[in-house]
């Protein structure tokens, strides 16, 4: 259990946390939300000891496992040694263990040490420890042959599966996450769930992958008004269940046990929900007990994202014959053909997630394919949301001027009132519409991007890694809008969530064609028949070279 007790933090003049009481019981798994700025990440310093709070008390205890965000603290050790580092009392045990065997001359003191060392070894379950590490690192897909290697020889993406095992190594009582899928593959994030399910210790983790913490969390702790409260669920009913009861606090006419009734409906409905997967066993009790007294509204601001088409799509779409690019030797896809059909929304999947970028520059006239060719029909406006922006950042403009300059020649009664509006819409307000380009935030330049989408009244989308940068609410509300958008969107995004609720078809690159399914995400990762096929035309590939 962790009990916080009478926290307080300030920075300057902004009050993150005032008088907080919480406790975090046994068993269970809680996801930390809240906007950016309301002090999370501040939170879990806290947490785990690396920060004091300034008042108040945190009871912690001893073994805690934390998921480390340095990807060089560890280079100069065995990726071995990395894991096992992660229980800490077990890693000083060892070292000074070593030492003492390698002494040429031992006392009788350091014999008696060493006995106290080999029980603390016995303890820590210290003669399995390689073989324990091994497993964890094989689940996360760090083979056999890197153990050995140093940590500095690893890729990021490959580092950051090292510090998840070494944050889970050793059950710790309480495992602390930020931002734990951040790197992660869908069949690594996959594994991770299950294994989480299964944990029957604390955990809290940070994380803006809505899938996952649907999959992990039985409860919300919500950082919001200098508070922290804990909510029975997971973050889609922590959201839905908020967003109805701000509804119904604004819905003066009906009647309250009206409103009582639909949110005890919305309870049961959730719950039966829930009984659908494995992981959902100990949130499902959980919510069987929830009372109404315990949902709030949020009190969040969501951006309002509406893509108003100025004209519908006709049946000539999107035409793509035999497209193939390669980059330094390294063919990215080849022979790629379909057709897009009017009401697809099509989620583009690859194992190289150059190869989707490369693919929508290609068919935006970024760059140019090495072979093949594409062909949109003539009643369609695309608007494309690029993963890298920084091309459109250039020239130090205020908000107010850079979206001027990306308003279509048809529309002529251009004001700033016109164009507030849809920076508004995005949250910019006031005097934040003045703010220069080259002091905006990674999230604040999508967020303008998106406003220049709005702007172009497109009929087609076409986001690559929609979600970069953005935060919850943004992340939902642009979610949403894709969901209910009227025309075409082509989509990549490691926000499995996205990809699942807007997709209605699914098309993977590969380096030897295209696999393509009029499908549901998860059906589609889920088909075992895509899986042989997969495996096959990647085969092909490798006899072929």
């Amino acid at each position: 259990m962790i009990s916080v007790s009478d926290v307080s933090m300030r920075y300057g003049s902004k009050v993150l946390f005032e008088d907080v009481t919480t406790t975090f019981s046994g068993g269970r798994r809680y996801g930390l939300t809240g906007p950016n700025g309301a002090g999370k990440s501040t939170f879990m310093k806290l947490l785990t000891g690396e920060l004091p709070p300034q008042k108040g008390t945190v009871s912690r205890p001893a073994k805690l496992g934390v998921l480390r965000q340095d990807q060089f603290a560890f280079d100069h050790a065995r990726v071995i040694d990395a894991v096992i580092m992660g229980n800490g009392r077990l890693w000083n045990a060892l070292e000074e263990r070593e030492f003492l065997y390698a002494k040429a001359d031992m006392t009788e003191a350091d014999g008696m040490r060493l006995g106290e060392l080999e029980g603390i070894v016995g303890d820590e379950d210290g003669y399995t420890a390689e073989s324990d590490a091994a497993i964890l690192l094989q689940g996360l897909d760090i083979p056999d042959a890197l153990h050995s290697r140093r940590m500095a020889e690893l890729q990021g993406g490959q580092k950051v599966r090292v510090l998840l095992a070494q944050a889970l190594f050793g059950n710790p009582d309480v495992l602390l996450l930020d931002e734990p899928t951040n790197g992660l593959d869908i069949e690594t994030i996959s594994w991770l769930e299950n294994f989480l399910a299964d944990y029957e210790n604390i955990v809290l983790v940070v994380s803006h992958d809505r899938h996952f913490l649907d999959g992990v969390c039985t409860h919300v702790a919500d950082v919001d008004r200098q508070k922290i409260k804990i909510f029975t669920g997971n973050y889609t009913f922590w959201y839905e269940s908020s967003q109805l009861m701000a509804r119904q606090l604004n819905d003066k006419n009906k009647k309250v046990e009206e409103k009582r009734q639909a949110l005890l409906d919305f309870i049961a409905r959730f719950s039966a929900n829930a009984s659908k997967s494995r992981q959902a066993t100990a949130r499902k009790k959980a919510l069987e007990k929830l009372t109404i007294e315990e949902i709030e509204p949020s009190n969040r601001k969501y951006p309002g994202i509406i893509f108003t088409p100025q004209r519908e799509v006709g049946n000539q779409i999107l035409n793509v014959e035999k497209l193939s690019k390669s980059v330094d030797g390294r063919v990215l896809f080849d022979n790629v053909s379909f057709t897009v059909n009017k009401g697809d929304k099509i989620a583009f999947y690859s194992r190289d997630p150059l190869a989707i970028t490369s693919f929508f520059d290609i068919i935006t006239g970024e760059t140019n394919a090495d072979g093949g060719n594409y062909e949109w029909g003539t009643t369609v406006t695309t608007a494309y949301l690029p993963l890298e922006n920084s091309k459109f950042f250039n020239e130090n403009l205020s908000l107010i001027d850079w979206l001027r300059q990306w308003v279509p020649a048809y529309i002529t009664d251009v004001d700033e009132p016109f164009l507030r509006g849809f920076l508004g819409k995005m949250l910019f307000s006031g005097d934040d519409v003045m703010k220069k380009t080259k002091v905006l935030s990674g999230g604040e330049k999508v967020r303008c991007m998106i406003s220049r989408m709005m702007l172009q009244n497109p009929n087609c989308i076409i986001l690559d890694q929609p979600t970069n940068h953005l935060d919850l609410e943004s992340i939902q509300s642009f979610n949403e809008s894709a969901v209910n958008f009227k025309g075409i969107v082509l989509l990549s995004s490691h926000d499995h969530t996205f990809m699942e609720t807007v997709a209605n078809r699914v098309i993977e690159l590969t380096p030897n064609g295209v696999i393509d399914r009029l499908m549901e995400f998860d059906d589609y990762l889920e088909d075992k028949r895509v899986h042989q096929l997969r495996e096959e035309m990647y085969v092909q590939m490798i006899d072929a070279k």
